[in-house]
């Protein structure tokens, strides 16, 4: 089967494209490797791909060097006329649409990077898989759509009208945009509404990335709403596990779906708790200064995953201590195989 990655050269979509490589999948990775943050880490991650940053040309696919099955091309998802011409290329069989900007905060600062790529781009990608019929679109959306919600454990059955950034409105919006190809055109989409995913590779302007050089170089962490936050910290390997079981359940499914899917840990964690498992991880004390509540910020996210658990049979495995234990030995090892600084984080 012929899977696109878009996203690939990001995060989350670097280790699915490493997953579902070894399950057989021919894939194509797509990214536009952005600078919302140091795109170093995105040349690396894709370095490890066999995908060399000199070969890079935007609109050119590039076949990796390691992996015989894995080709990558450079493209915005704004760019209509580029993406129809790779699905008409390439005929795929299952859309994993990751690519989005990401950020709640930088959201306030700019908002119509928002608008382009995860309303205007996520568009292009329901229209090219309304063209070209595949058999699955999975879409990246957020536990941040549950905005203002108070009940908790968060059900994918809950009401999401309340969201407190735009990023959570792009993500919620997609999730309608994709109901309404859904019911127009029978095409089979499934929402992951991620709970803050963390681990190696991860994002440099996620907390746990900034909190970890901060507190390596004894330098002071910024501590909103005085701590008094929680998060459903959820590790990368209990994600890509639950979507690679996601993919080969569907696979002999012959109804189509439409669906929104949590999938984080159920087991939302005290940002002050947090901060003591990356000082016990680092062996180093942090400089802490408390901030009040973020604008765009919400107090806790916490997954009812039940309906992940039914479908796939799969309870997360990595606890916070052992994943972040993972992360900073990670972390040490890419600084010194870059032989660089720590990769640079956007400022807030």
């Amino acid at each position: 089967m012929t899977v696109l990655i878009t996203g690939a050269a990001g995060f989350i979509g670097f280790h699915l494209a490493n997953k579902l490589y070894t399950k057989g999948f021919k894939i194509v990775g797509l990214d536009n490797i952005n600078d919302y943050y140091d795109v170093n880490l995105k040349h690396a991650r894709l370095e490890e791909h066999g995908i060399c940053k000199n070969r890079i040309e935007y609109g050119v696919l590039v076949q990796s060097e390691k992996l015989s099955n894995y080709s990558f091309i450079k493209l915005n998802l704004e760019d209509k006329e580029q993406i129809d011409a790779i699905f008409q290329n390439h005929k795929f069989d299952i859309v994993i649409n990751l690519a989005a900007q990401a950020g709640v905060r930088y959201s306030i600062e700019n908002p119509y990077a928002y608008v382009n790529s995860n309303l205007v781009g996520f568009m292009n990608i329901l229209e090219a898989c309304r063209n070209n019929p595949i058999k699955h679109l999975y879409y990246a959306s957020s536990s941040s759509v549950y905005g203002k919600n108070k009940k908790t454990p968060f059900s994918e059955k809950d009401n999401v009208d309340n969201p407190v950034s735009l990023y959570a409105a792009t993500k919620k919006a997609n999730e309608l945009l994709a109901a309404s190809y859904h019911n127009l055109y029978n095409i089979s989409c499934t929402g992951l509404r991620f709970f803050t995913v963390y681990g190696p590779w991860g994002r440099p302007d996620m907390a746990y990335y900034s909190f970890t050089e901060a507190i390596l170089k004894g330098e002071t962490i910024k501590v909103f709403n005085n701590g008094n936050l929680k998060r459903d910290f959820t590790y990368i390997d209990d994600i890509i596990e639950s979507i690679g079981l996601l993919i080969e359940k569907d696979k002999l499914k012959v109804t189509k779906l439409n669906r929104v899917l949590n999938i984080g840990n159920n087991k939302p964690v005290k940002l002050l708790d947090f901060i003591s498992t990356l000082e016990n991880a680092l062996n180093k004390s942090a400089k802490k200064k408390f901030y009040p509540m973020q604008q765009g910020d919400v107090l806790e996210t916490y997954a009812d995953i039940d309906q992940l658990i039914k479908i796939t049979g799969y309870h997360p495995k990595v606890s916070l201590s052992e994943g972040i234990k993972r992360f900073t030995s990670w972390h040490c090892d890419f600084l010194v195989s870059q032989k660089k600084n720590p990769v640079k984080k956007r400022k807030t």
